[in-house]
């Protein structure tokens, strides 16, 4: 019961109580008019008047309850409006977080391509650069190989030069030796033969010996040095693979030594223009090239000897 309901009732009771009294006084004044009589008109108007403040009551609650029920839906609404407003408002600002999120991850990834195209810009500048930077460094290796290869032909060249210059003039020193000496016959003709090959040196002593030369072998270079120190023969014929000191080594050895250093050189040798070059640069006289004609092996000896003009 709210507090308007309790005050219309107590007014109610104040009103039933002066009714009351009203009617006591009301029938003691009127005792004529009868006692029964007065009672139920007392009691009827005492009801309707009770009925008239009930019903007043009962619209006042009626009104209070609606005027609550009233203040309540619109309360209600008013929140149910806050509400609404408020899960507007959410939705709106999670959209704008949404499109602001969209809007940075976007912006990220421009700039990470950028970035990357950057990077990617950068890495083939740079390989183009290193390219560039190997081709002129291969450039300049070629050209400095090329520049040392000139050189190296050019002195090689000027070392042949010089080597057919110091040959032409101890072959002219020979000459006039040879001329100013005793021509010796075959038979006082010593011819070396140097060959790690037992069947080169038999086959080539045999032609020797068919040309009445006295023939000495050698199986390798050292052989010949050691042999060459001890007695000195007009002639070596010497091959020039051979184990321990080749046959250029042992050129070299001869030329080098004053005693032995007059010694005609036959050299045996493949046709390869390179040992050609090596054997002239180590003072060999005659390069037979494999095979030679036997006749041609006799005819050098000779030619080196005087023994007949050269060809």
């Amino acid at each position: 019961m709210s507090m308007n309901e309790g005050l219309l009732l107590i007014a109610v009771g104040v009103v039933v109580a002066v009714l009351l009294r009203f009617l006591a006084a009301r029938r003691s004044a009127v005792k004529q008019e009868g006692r029964e009589a007065l009672d139920q008109r007392v009691a009827d108007e005492a009801e309707r008047q009770a009925a008239e403040a009930a019903a007043r009551h009962e619209a006042e609650r009626q009104a209070v309850e609606a005027a609550a029920r009233r203040e309540a839906e619109r309360q209600a609404a008013e929140a149910a409006a806050r509400r609404e407003a408020e899960r507007q408002a959410a939705e709106a600002a999670a959209r704008r977080e949404a499109e602001r999120q969209a809007a940075e991850a976007a912006a990220h990834r421009e700039a990470e391509r950028q970035t990357a195209e950057a990077a990617a810009r950068r890495e083939v500048e740079r390989r183009a650069v290193e390219e560039a930077a190997r081709l002129e460094a291969e450039r300049r290796s070629v050209e400095e190989a090329q520049r040392l290869e000139d050189e190296e032909r050019q002195a090689v060249e000027a070392a042949i030069a010089e080597e057919s210059a110091r040959q032409a003039a101890e072959e002219a020193q020979r000459r006039r030796t040879a001329a100013a000496a005793q021509v010796k016959t075959p038979e006082q003709t010593v011819v070396m033969v140097a060959d790690d090959s037992r069947v080169v040196r038999v086959k080539t002593g045999r032609l020797l010996a068919a040309h009445r030369y006295q023939v000495l072998m050698a199986e390798d270079g050292q052989d010949a040095g050691r042999q060459i120190e001890k007695a000195v023969p007009d002639v070596l014929v010497t091959d020039v693979d051979m184990p321990g000191m080749d046959g250029l080594e042992l050129a070299r050895q001869v030329r080098g030594n004053p005693r032995t250093a007059h010694l005609p050189i036959i050299m045996v040798t493949s046709d390869s223009d390179e040992l050609r070059i090596q054997a002239r640069a180590a003072g060999v006289n005659v390069v037979l090239g494999k095979p030679y004609p036997e006749e041609q092996l006799i005819a050098h000896i000779q030619q080196l000897l005087g023994n007949s003009p050269r060809t």
